[in-house]
């Protein structure tokens, strides 16, 4: 049997408070690593990173939570008891009543030191600012924010406005979003499977800044659309609910995500032909062409960081370069399937030119036919940042995730 985490071994708010610190501490590690540092007499041991854990999640609650200095202290000298690491009551409280005595000191000279003061690693902040000189500090900024609960409103059974009346005599406060207009923010957090009509498929959880995907494909009735890196199947069905009437082929690598795209299939009570396959090259392919494409690349996922924080600690600067050599694998075989006059719409969950318009140009280059097609025109909200190719979106813009997208047809034969 697969062991569960602390965390889903708890229940209500003890599970919640232990995720608030789970990603807390991910979130703020640089930070909170820099701060411990100014008050260990010496770095702990391999052996002592309990103890160190118990630290940082204890600076987390000091710096970014309500709960009181006291409090803080008891709990964390109580947690080494636990642990039967007696020797450490004295440095914990030490080292937590110096940072409260000379927090406003230390967290003032943290300001010299960025990968500290962003709590991003050096690498990520160097590419952003070369990336993003304009916008870089609000990347950051925006990586660190609790990220919100978006749902995207099946208009196959109600309108957005429907569902959002149906949500407050649930007591339950959303707001809409100016340009993704099925997305519901909920103005606090719940459990999303005992929404309205959750199960029966009126509704289901994705980002905002994602469900621009599904529009941007502008499936028409009877075409045959291809979702390549389909899992978890958020941007698929949302095609499917705007269009039904179409042959949908899903591609996903892993067996195990095919089964989540599988299941949101079911809940919505939508169709399309799953197939589990390597989407950077053709054997599972028969040979008929697709009308649109949509290659949801695999990517450094620098664009939602706020939504799972541990990236910032998981990903290495050497990733980007083997990612974006997969990406153009997928983008060169995908162009194959497509017919000519049809659609394919690249989208990737990173910020970083060299996953994103870099792809694009590589990809014109290589293919004559090949034409990007403007992805706002003049009845359009405006959103995004507009690139050498495709539009940005980027982490905190309408407090949605950070997403790429680039428009391509083939030119008719």
């Amino acid at each position: 049997m697969v062991a569960r985490s602390t965390a889903d071994m708890l229940e209500g708010r003890d599970r919640a408070l232990a995720m608030e610190l789970v990603n807390g501490v991910l979130r703020w590690c640089w930070k909170l690593d820099y701060l411990l540092n100014q008050f260990l007499k010496k770095p702990l041991r391999n052996k002592e990173q309990d103890v160190k854990l118990i630290l940082l999640m204890a600076l987390y609650e000091l710096t970014e939570l309500s709960t009181p200095d006291y409090a803080v202290v008891n709990e964390a000298v109580s947690a080494s008891k636990a642990l039967g690491k007696q020797w450490a009551k004295g440095m914990i409280n030490g080292v937590l009543r110096n940072f409260i005595r000379d927090h406003d000191d230390v967290v003032k000279k943290m300001q010299t030191n960025q990968e500290a003061f962003y709590s991003h690693p050096y690498w990520l902040i160097a590419l952003l600012k070369k990336d993003w000189p304009d916008h870089w500090q609000t990347i950051l900024e925006a990586n660190n924010q609790r990220p919100p609960l978006w749902l995207r409103v099946n208009l196959r059974q109600k309108k957005t406005e429907d569902y959002q009346a149906l949500l407050q005599e649930q007591a339950l406060s959303s707001v809409t979003h100016p340009f993704a207009t099925q997305a519901l923010k909920l103005e606090q957090g719940v459990d999303v499977t005992a929404l309205p009509g959750f199960a029966e498929g009126a509704v289901s959880v994705q980002d905002a800044g994602a469900q621009l995907a599904a529009g941007l494909l502008d499936v028409q009735k009877g075409q045959r659309v291809l979702d390549l890196c389909a899992a978890p199947g958020g941007k698929a069905c949302h095609v499917l609910e705007l269009e039904s009437d179409i042959e949908m082929v899903a591609v996903e690598l892993e067996q195990s995500r095919m089964a989540r795209v599988q299941e949101n299939l079911e809940r919505l009570n939508l169709k399309a032909e799953l197939i589990v396959a390597d989407a950077s090259d053709t054997s599972w392919w028969n040979g008929k062409l697709f009308d649109r494409i949509m290659v949801d690349a695999p990517c450094s996922s620098t664009g939602v960081i706020r939504r799972h924080p541990d990236i910032k600690t998981l990903r290495r600067e050497k990733d980007i370069d083997a990612l974006a050599e997969t990406q153009q694998k997928i983008l060169q075989q995908a162009w194959q399937m497509l017919a000519p006059g049809g659609k394919l719409l690249y989208v990737t969950c990173s910020v970083l030119h060299r996953e994103n318009e870099a792809q694009i140009a590589q990809l014109l280059v290589c293919h004559k036919d090949a034409v990007e097609i403007n992805l706002i025109d003049a009845n359009s909200n405006q959103w995004g940042v507009a690139c050498k190719y495709g539009r940005q979106l980027l982490p905190g813009e309408n407090d949605n995730d950070g997403f790429y997208f680039c428009g391509l047809t083939k030119a008719a034969e």
